[in-house]
């Protein structure tokens, strides 16, 4: 059975490192769609403020970036989410690759370097899309040199918990107020997409369709596509059911919460949503993960010690 702290420390890695790949996405991809002063590009930078719970901000899109990017007095940044992404990879060195910790402490080293803040003032189109990239080599190197064994799963769940609440974020943010109100400008379209790494598989599933309705539909309930939350949540509990096995998980029980969590993706369709709005059901999957991370807390880090231990 694997030590609380470690089980803790990869969680949170794989959290940390989803957050920084969102964020700095989300920021590359607003700088470049409002590249035109255009109606449609104001609607982009609306959606990329709600999506980071900030929907009545103003101000400078570049210095936004920037704050999202490289601001350490900000929680949310992509610098510190990697710098506390490394910080917990660091607390469970032998727990993964030489590979992974290369991955994550170049790019922390770059992301906190004297030349970073010049880097993004020369082109933060290049810097950003770069970061993006590194993260997803991190996440090659975990995948493919890691033992599949518990520290991974915990790893993994982390990565998952966070993309599910963070499309479900952007999601309300675009359709929240209901399909009548959606973005119908295909800039904004295909910005959504391009946000959740999305546009070449949806344009694979639905051509070149771009309607709100079935951008909906695939970013919540595609079975097969890696960004979409049903497919989210069924890694979730996946993962969950392994990590559960053998184990006395007291009266919370992360499982169980997944597995409800699971069957409102699976068998809810994009036809009730219209009927009782896109953002009911996003804020209940935000509700719902926030519950599950509880609960893996509870069962898998802060337990109490007599529930662990043999009765005398």
């Amino acid at each position: 059975m694997m030590l609380a702290r470690v089980a803790d420390s990869l969680y949170w890695a794989g959290r940390y490192v989803e957050r920084a790949e969102h964020v700095s996405r989300l920021a590359e991809v607003m700088l470049n769609a409002t590249l035109d002063r255009s109606d449609a590009a104001r609607h982009v930078a609306a959606i990329t403020r709600g999506a980071l719970g900030d929907p009545g901000g103003s101000g400078d899109l570049l210095d936004l970036a920037r704050a999202m990017s490289l601001d350490r007095d900000n929680p949310s940044s992509v610098l510190m989410s990697l710098a506390r992404a490394r910080e917990n990879a660091r607390q469970v060195r032998d727990q993964i690759t030489s590979e992974t910790w290369e991955r994550l402490n170049i790019l922390y080293l770059r992301a906190v370097s004297a030349r970073a803040s010049a880097s993004f003032a020369a082109d933060p189109l290049a810097f950003l899309g770069e970061i993006v990239s590194d993260l997803h080599l991190f996440k090659g190197a975990a995948d493919s040199t890691m033992s599949h064994g518990e520290g991974w799963r915990f790893m993994v769940t982390g990565v998952f918990l966070e993309r599910a609440q963070l499309i479900a974020r952007l999601l309300r943010a675009s359709f929240g107020g209901g399909l009548a109100g959606a973005p119908e400008e295909p800039l904004a379209l295909v910005t959504v997409l391009r946000m959740a790494c999305a546009l070449e598989p949806y344009l694979r599933t639905y051509t070149a369709d771009l309607n709100a309705r079935f951008i909906l539909e695939f970013l919540m309930f595609d079975e097969d596509f890696p960004r979409s939350i049903r497919y989210a949540t069924d890694q979730i509990e996946q993962h969950l059911n392994h990590l559960a096995r053998g184990r006395e998980l007291g009266r919370q029980d992360p499982q169980r919460l997944a597995g409800r969590l699971k069957a409102r993706l699976a068998f809810a369709d994009i036809g009730e949503v219209e009927g009782s709005g896109a953002g009911q059901i996003l804020a209940a999957v935000e509700a719902e993960s926030k519950a599950i991370h509880e609960a893996m807390y509870e069962a898998f880090v802060a337990y109490p010690l007599e529930t662990r231990l043999p009765a005398a």
